[in-house]
């Protein structure tokens, strides 16, 4: 090994190593700016998590053809402690000119319309999805507050409301999510190698394998190759940090050992190659496998994920294997100063003297005297924990409950639900063909918990007309109004006026309207009882679903309610097809690298009870201590993926070092061996890991604090207590029989 490494040219190792460099300098400069850039692709319409083939999508694609692009309803409340006048809603009327002129507005502004007790007024406004909906919605205000409305404060609303909170919460990503994770990985560093230089080094790794993501994934995403959203958008930050921090500390640690052994800093990096690379790729490729499983999701948001997260993984593996070793090859030991290792006698004696008075060796010595009952009651103890995960309720949350803190989408919400009918603004769509609007009509009344049923029409300002039993209502009052003013007439001036009849007709504003229809098929508008987002509204749309597939099983129901019903039916779905493919494609990477059967098997099930008991703990403490609603159904399968895929690397790192070791001493000898070498470099890792992920708490929405929560305990749980002390028992207790059917079954 030594004559082949020392014949390499002196050229080739200066070149090398610069080029690679210099590469990678290239690829933070050129993607750098990137960084900026990338919510620029990003869309974070509810639109754009619905599954493909859902009921509410072929909706929304109709509804594409009655416009001139997709749009999502803002509902702005007016609200006062007295009477809102006449007046008032003339000024909020006279105002929807100029809102229709805001860019991102696209569509008719509905006339507003009063609440029974008459202190509420709602304006639904179309806003455009894809735009910058925070943005528009500040602008729609702008507008309304130019009304000079006295006494009258207003909130804009709905689901165009929520998603421009939601674009808001997500604008935090670009800056203070990656400040906060690098910020706190910087420090990890700082006190797990109490050097000037490494820390510098590895974060200058993931910054580099992320610029190179980033610069990938936003030119795809402006194709229209890849989908991303501001969720992804985090999770490919946090992931990157954190899975090349984590290659780049085995890379360092089998580095730090080779500088021991070896005199020659290209022989201690071919050294460090030879450890490393097997285990970061194994490492890497399960994440990887984890993350493409994703596309066989019905939701867009999972599918979405795969390649994102695929590249930056794939690029902190190339960044670990590539920029970091050029650099310390750079460097040589003086990569580790102030405390430089060195293969002097002395020193070497030193290092070896220290790591057997070490913690892990301690460890390693409580493991191998107490090993049955360590493993035993670890078992036991994870068990308990995962008892309580069924208590974890991932069937959706309301729209008002996504966004943690302050938001006026909420605030205005509940206004409208004190005032209006909770659908109101937010109404079920049904396509319908355009000869069975009448049939569609009464079964959509007979139906409990509807209120209103309108029609997507032209010749109207509102863009709608009321049919069925709303139409009648209408004509009804403004019929009431002419008999009470006929009544009031003297008998002499009551024959010479028009017919009542007529008088009706001219005074319906809805005269001129006329069904709107594309393709033969037109739109209804079914105002709910319930707010939409509510179990109550979901139930209703479910019921409308079956009564109108009695009429015609071409009349498809969509709207804010139905997506969210999809959504729920199709992360269901996902748990169902996607986790026994992670189980399975991870088993078999494992079986390749350790050339065995029981082994892997081993650690894919200690892996999985470790998740079950994070979602355990977690169903207690969203329930019991942090008082969640509930979580998104998508929760349980990213935290799987997440954990399973990424947990399932420290027991990657642990165990190929220790089957080198069993080659070398026998199972029982090497196991101990590789928990003592490996513990510290994998605990610092997981700590790495969990405080990233714990980074993504910053942003205030739930689904990604939930996910910060069970990633980071759960990497945690699993590096200090199934890494730590389970997995090593275990394999202690069995022996050599872990490697069956390999020979190193035999070797004791």
């Amino acid at each position: 090994m030594t004559g082949k490494v020392t014949s390499v040219p002196k050229w080739l190792r200066i070149l090398l190593p610069t080029a690679l460099i210099a590469i990678w300098f290239a690829a933070g400069a050129i993607g750098g700016p990137y960084f900026g850039k990338i919510s620029e692709v990003a869309d974070n319409g509810f639109a754009g998590f619905l599954p493909k083939s859902a009921e509410s999508t072929e909706v929304n694609t109709t509804l594409k053809k009655f416009a001139s692009g997709t749009t999502i309803p803002g509902i702005v409340i007016f609200h006062s402690e007295s009477d809102i006048s006449v007046g008032a809603l003339a000024k909020i009327d006279k105002q929807a000119t100029a809102v229709q002129h805001v860019d991102g507005v696209n569509g008719d502004i509905s006339a507003a319309q009063l609440s029974d007790d008459k202190k509420a007024a709602i304006v639904v406004v179309p806003l455009q999805t894809g735009s910058k909906l925070q943005e528009v919605v500040r602008n729609v205000n702008d507008v309304y507050s130019a009304a000079g409305l006295k006494n009258v404060e207003f909130k804009t609303t709905g689901p165009g409301g929520f998603a421009a909170d939601l674009n808001e919460a997500f604008a935090g990503i670009d800056g203070i999510l990656l400040l906060t994770a690098l910020a706190v990985v910087f420090v990890i560093l700082i006190v797990v190698y109490r050097s000037v230089l490494l820390p510098i080094v590895v974060l200058m790794a993931s910054i580099f394998a992320l610029s190179a993501s980033i610069l990938l994934v936003w030119w795809l995403a402006k194709n229209d190759i890849v989908d991303l959203n501001g969720q992804v958008q985090g999770i490919l930050f946090i992931l990157v940090i954190g899975a090349a921090t984590d290659y780049s500390l085995l890379f360092i640690s089998r580095y730090r050992e080779a500088l021991y052994a070896h005199g020659s800093k290209l022989e201690a990096i071919v050294a460090s190659y030879k450890g490393a690379f097997e285990p970061i790729i194994a490492s890497g490729s399960t994440v990887i496998v984890g993350l493409m499983c994703l596309l066989l999701s019905d939701l867009g948001s999972n599918k979405a994920l795969a390649p994102v997260g695929a590249i930056g993984v794939a690029f902190a593996m190339l960044s670990a294997l590539t920029f970091l070793p050029a650099v310390l090859y750079a460097f040589g030991k003086w990569s580790f100063w102030p405390i430089a290792p060195s293969s002097e006698p002395a020193a070497v004696k030193k290092h070896h003297d220290k790591l057997e008075r070490g913690f892990w060796h301690r460890v390693g010595n409580f493991v191998d005297a107490r090993f049955r009952p360590i493993w035993i009651v670890t078992t036991i103890v994870l068990l308990v924990a995962a008892l309580f995960a069924g208590q974890l309720k991932a069937d959706g949350v309301a729209q008002s409950d996504l966004i943690l803190g302050k938001s006026e989408a909420r605030e205005g919400q509940e206004i409208l639900n004190e005032h209006f009918p909770g659908g109101s603004g937010s109404p079920a769509q049904v396509v319908v063909p355009k000869d069975q609007i009448d049939a569609a009509v009464a079964v959509i009344e007979k139906t409990d918990n509807t209120d209103t049923v309108t029609v997507k029409a032209t010749g109207v300002e509102a863009g709608i007309k009321p049919v069925g039993a709303y139409e009648t209502q209408i004509k009804d009052e403004i019929r009431s109004g002419v008999e009470k003013k006929y009544a009031a007439m003297p008998e002499s001036a009551r024959m010479y006026a028009p017919p009542i009849d007529t008088v009706v007709d001219q005074a319906y504003p809805f005269k001129d309207a006329k069904v709107k229809t594309v393709n033969g098929v037109a739109v209804l508008e079914v105002t709910l009882s319930d707010t939409s987002d509510s179990a109550e509204a979901k139930t209703t749309v479910r019921q409308l679903r079956k009564n109108l597939d009695e009429v015609n099983t071409s009349i498809l129901v969509g709207g804010p309610t139905a997506i969210q019903i999809d959504t729920l039916d199709a992360s269901n779905h996902d748990r169902m097809v996607i986790i026994p493919v992670v189980l399975a494609a991870i088993t078999i990477i494992l079986m390749v690298l350790l050339r065995a059967i029981v082994a892997p098997i081993l650690l894919l099930l200690s892996t999985v009870l470790s998740f079950a008991a994070t979602l355990g703990i977690a169903a207690l403490l969203f329930t019991h201590v942090f008082d969640f609603p509930g979580a998104d159904p998508s929760v349980i399968l990213f935290g799987f993926v997440f954990l399973v895929a990424l947990g399932i690397d420290y027991n990657i790192f642990l165990m190929t070092r220790v089957r080198e070791e069993s080659i070398k001493n026998g199972t029982q000898k090497g196991v101990i061996k590789g928990l003592v070498v490996t513990g510290g470099v994998i605990t610092s890792a997981g700590i790495v890991l969990a405080s990233t992920f714990a980074a993504l708490s910053v942003i205030p929405i739930l689904f990604l604090f939930q996910i910060a929560f069970i990633v980071a305990f759960g990497v945690l749980l699993d590096t200090f207590i199934v890494r730590s002390l389970l997995v090593p028992a275990l394999i202690r207790d069995l022996g050599s029989i872990v490697w069956w059917p390999s020979k190193l079954k035999n070797k004791k």
